[in-house]
């Protein structure tokens, strides 16, 4: 008898996780659905970061919302200026720096066919981060695109 009720008690509350958790995700988390990709953000409002001879302004973009960054560096590429200020973080590859991550924003393609994409005064860069040579004023957009 008490197996039974015991059976009873375990069937009655797996039927009513699965009722309670339709948005929950693949590891039974609860998915929020007003959940905002800058609910991870290191920063949501315009920053000034590190110091050097070049400034840049890098422009981050996710969903409807930008933040501005002023970086002062005195790094030679667009890339090791965003590592050494930790706005970017990534795997390597044989094409150079893959960014999975930007102001703490994750952006990844075999997880949610998610990108960031790099632009310089609005146009489209054929190269990445780590290979774009950087001159002081310059202004260069990071972009989450999802397809």
């Amino acid at each position: 008898m008490k197996k039974t009720m015991k059976a009873l008690l375990l069937g009655a509350a797996l039927a009513l996780s699965s009722v309670f958790c339709t948005g929950c995700g693949a590891d039974g988390t609860q998915r929020d659905s007003s959940a905002s990709v800058w609910d991870s953000a290191l920063y949501t409002e315009d920053r000034e970061l590190g110091e050097g001879a070049l400034t840049l302004k890098v422009e981050v973009a996710a969903e409807e919302k930008s933040v501005t960054f002023t970086i002062h560096t005195d790094e030679d590429t667009l890339g090791a200026a965003l590592i050494e200020n930790d706005l970017v973080s990534g795997e390597e590859s044989e094409f150079g720096l893959y960014i999975k991550f930007v102001n703490g924003i994750e952006a990844d393609f075999d997880k949610d066919g998610s990108y960031w994409s790099l632009s310089k005064d609005g146009e489209y860069l054929m190269q990445g981060a780590d290979s774009t040579a950087i001159a002081d004023g310059e202004h260069y957009e990071l972009t989450r695109v999802k397809e």
